[in-house]
């Protein structure tokens, strides 16, 4: 008997957040916001009903044959026991009852806590990847619910699995809601060092050549960028598009003495893909930190901050590499960091070393524009040279490190700058370090959508504070038809400094 055809479902989706529930009732559960929610059409059962496990047709399966089987798509069964339950709550359970938290039977960010095989607990949290595709195994939950069933043994680690665990953007939007604050992303970093043997030995290669030997060999990286522009004609068409063009110019000095009365000493961190081409942002923070009176040190010995790495299966590399920076900035009382990505990696190296010397330098580490505004900057006299900039949000910035306003605040007091909101700003641009390479279709969809944002607001600039999402938005914006210039707000303050 053929399957009757799905028929859509109606879902209300928050145009202020962006989350999707089951019912609409005037205000939206998540950001509280009123008469935003509008009506969509998806489908009614989630494709992610899809082998997690082995079994073979004819034969007994090993696992569940469905993800459906081991979450449901509307409501979460909790299965802890009713003691530890009761516990986490402060009583008043009844044996035998079923607890949904957060109040809403759908995919909303009102939190659904599940618990993992660890003990964890996971959240249910805005996750576009979720909206995008309607499947449940995109969900925070999905994910979660599959990793459980690995660790209980009721699974194996297999390709359908490790197609669950490459698609998540490990944006952590789901983490900045969660109430119980469970660390999501690293146990995606967890899953994709046990789904790496599942490569091929080709992409096993390329991965250990580029994550564990060029990222630490700084002339390796100088010598692809150098050739970049020779290379450039037999890149994929989408690679082509993201790689910046030009020269970059010179590294920042070792030194930059500070200007004025002097505050104090900070260390920054060049990166890599930042080091090699984004240097004028390098070279803008330190000037702009110097002119508000710090001395800046750009130490030589240091290399990646491990983001790369951790986030595609290399822990052990992730590492070796925050051993290196440790030691590379020891003595120093403040590191800063301008890119979102970077600065949210070590400020977790002391979960990643788990030790006190890790956490105390994870103590350090500020980003660049929440250092701005917590220790004040010069006003500028002129104005920077655009009008209209438009802000975007990166991941890491917002959900890991709870950096908003500051950058905000810091652009405002350029004059004549007129600072205005992308609608979804907070909202994945579809950069993700290496996932606008290693999950394009999904990336150009997302890429399409902040394009179509940024050119809503005719907005001159757009201004990131990460080099991924620059890169993304540069080429997502220019595929779209636009002429927006993409920049790192220090960039801007820098102009206007230097304009006076």
């Amino acid at each position: 008997m053929s399957k009757a055809p799905t028929r859509p479902q109606t879902r209300y989706v928050c145009q202020s957040c962006g989350d999707v529930f089951l019912r609409w009732e005037g205000q939206c559960r998540s950001c509280s916001a009123w008469n935003s929610l509008v009506e969509t059409q998806v489908r009614a059962e989630p494709r992610a009903a899809r082998a997690v496990g082995p079994g073979r047709p004819g034969g007994a399966a090993t696992a569940p044959a469905r993800l459906a089987d081991v979450v449901e798509p509307d409501r979460i069964r909790l299965p802890i026991g009713i003691g530890e339950l009761d516990r986490v709550l402060g009583g008043g359970l009844v044996p035998g009852s079923i607890v949904l938290l957060g109040g809403e039977p759908g995919i909303g960010k009102s939190t659904l806590l599940l618990q993992a095989a660890s003990g964890i607990a996971a959240a249910v949290g805005p996750d576009r990847v979720l909206y995008a595709t309607g499947e449940e195994s995109a969900s925070t939950r999905g994910r979660i619910a599959a990793i459980r069933a690995i660790a209980e043994g009721r699974a194996e680690i297999d390709t359908t699995f490790a197609s669950y665990v490459d698609l998540c953007l490990t944006c952590r939007a789901c983490e900045d809601v969660c109430p119980s604050h469970v660390a999501f992303g690293r146990m995606i970093e967890a899953a994709r060092v046990e789904i790496e043997p599942l490569r091929s030995r080709s992409a096993r290669l390329v991965r250990r050549l580029g994550l564990r030997v060029a990222l630490r060999r700084r002339w390796i990286l100088s010598l692809v960028r150098a050739t970049t522009p020779l290379a450039r004609p037999f890149m994929r068409r989408r690679v082509r598009a993201l790689i910046p063009r030009g020269r970059p110019g010179r590294r920042v000095p070792p030194v930059t003495q500070a200007e004025g009365a002097p505050k104090g000493a900070v260390a920054i961190l060049t990166g890599c893909v930042q080091d090699q081409w984004y240097r004028e942002v390098n070279r803008a923070t330190a000037r702009v930190l110097a002119r508000n009176g710090w001395a800046v040190h750009a130490p030589r010995r240091q290399v990646c901050c491990g983001a790369l790495p951790a986030h595609n299966g290399q822990l052990e590399t992730a590492r070796r590499f925050a051993r290196r920076n440790l030691r590379a900035f020891e003595g120093v009382d403040h590191v800063v960091v301008n890119a979102a990505g970077c600065g949210a990696q070590m400020k977790e190296y002391g979960d990643l070393l788990d030790t006190d010397e890790a956490r105390a330098f994870s103590a350090k580490v500020v980003d660049l524009m929440a250092f701005l505004d917590a220790h004040g900057v010069e006003r500028p006299s002129t104005d920077a040279g655009v009008r209209t900039v438009a802000y975007h949000d990166a991941c890491h910035a917002l959900r890991v490190q709870h950096v908003r306003e500051q950058p905000r605040a810091v652009l405002r007091t350029i004059p004549g700058l007129e600072l205005v909101e992308l609608d979804g700003s907070d909202r994945c641009c579809g950069a993700a370090g290496l996932y606008n390479v290693m999950q394009p279709s999904m990336a150009d969809e997302l890429g399409r959508a902040k394009a179509e944002a940024v050119l809503a607001t005719h907005a001159t600039t757009v201004a990131t504070a990460n080099p991924g999402c620059a890169m993304q938005l540069a080429a997502a914006t220019r595929a779209a038809g636009g002429t927006v210039e993409v920049v790192h707000p220090v960039e801007l303050l820098d102009r206007a400094y230097r304009r006076a």
